[in-house]
């Protein structure tokens, strides 16, 4: 076998070996994880989640994705837990603490110190059996048979159990919650999804130059007007509707057809019925459309009147493409 086919194999064999753990996860469930998930619901604080070594990094990951779907989450290294930022743990907090083998020293010293408090605490554990097993009130099991390491060593099977727990825990309330699309704009608006979600034509266009003429406007200023808007285009618009539309292509593809264009108007080489859009339209619904006719501008409506136009870099300028 050459270097290439081995390494190849080497990949596929990492891939089954977790995606059989993944698969054996739903096996495990219990009642427990629903009454997590109930727990966490119906709880007035956050959800602290701990842990150490690999885990305390899948446990930051679980805390940002259940931030980002409503469930308020902080992360608390088990660690620094006992050498003082237990302060982070409020009285009507959850905590969730993971271990692969649910024994490290700093887990067994940490638990007492969360019981004592009275915070509830649900266990992501390979090993149910384990201290954290024992002693937390609700248990999931991320048991694997072994690890993706050729030395069983490396946590990689077992890191992958918590992180797909995890998302199982954070799903099940975003349905328990009804959290919606809208919801999930609000938590993102920064970013390309949540401006998928939330972002207007309206936001889009009205920070654009608005370039109109008329059907009588001649040649010459239907190109003064498409060059100072700099949109590469116009509306031609008689009693504030939209008749027509004018680009960049249309001027090119009059001056090849025509030596002696000066007398000509706007209404002698516009393109009638021109594609447009709703300005309360979804900005991605605006993608769809341009994609979908292969234009680059869309001219926007208000009411049925001419509000103006949305550019193909609009959408680009805000991560929409």
């Amino acid at each position: 076998m050459n270097i290439k086919n081995s390494i190849l194999a080497t990949a596929k064999k990492t891939i089954d070996l977790e995606s059989s753990a993944i698969s054996n996860l739903a096996t495990l469930l219990t009642d427990d994880f629903a009454n997590a998930v109930e727990l966490i619901y119906s709880s007035k604080g956050r959800v602290i989640i701990t842990g150490i070594g690999k885990s305390a990094i899948i446990a930051n990951k679980i805390v940002a994705t259940l931030n980002s779907t409503g469930t308020p989450a902080v992360f608390m290294h088990a660690a620094d837990a006992i050498h003082g930022d237990l302060g982070l743990i409020l009285q009507d907090d959850v905590v969730i603490c993971i271990s692969k083998s649910g024994n490290t020293p700093e887990i067994k010293v940490l638990i007492p110190l969360i019981k004592s408090a009275n915070n509830k605490m649900i266990a992501i554990t390979g090993n149910i059996t384990s201290f954290l097993g024992q002693q937390a009130d609700y248990v999931l099991n991320t048991f694997i048979e072994k690890e993706a390491c050729p030395n069983n060593l490396a946590p990689t099977t077992s890191t992958t159990a918590q992180l797909v727990m995890g998302d199982a825990l954070a799903i099940a309330l975003v349905e328990l919650r009804g959290f919606s699309s809208k919801d999930f704009a609000k938590y993102h608006p920064g970013g390309a999804l949540g401006k998928r979600l939330y972002l207007r034509v309206r936001d889009l266009s009205s920070i654009n130059e608005k370039p109109q003429v008329n059907m009588d406007t001649n040649v010459k200023q239907v190109i003064v007007e498409i060059s100072e808007k700099m949109l590469g285009v116009t509306a031609v618009v008689e009693d504030g509707q939209i008749i027509g539309i004018i680009t960049d292509g249309d001027l090119r593809r009059m001056l090849t057809k025509n030596e002696a264009f000066i007398q000509l108007t706007a209404k002698d080489i516009m393109s009638s019925n021109p594609k447009r859009i709703d300005e309360n339209a979804m900005a991605v619904e605006a993608l769809e459309l341009m994609e979908n006719n292969k234009i680059t501008q869309l001219l926007v409506e208000h009411k049925g009147k001419y509000a103006g136009v949305v550019h193909i870099q609009d959408l680009i300028k805000e991560g929409i493409i």
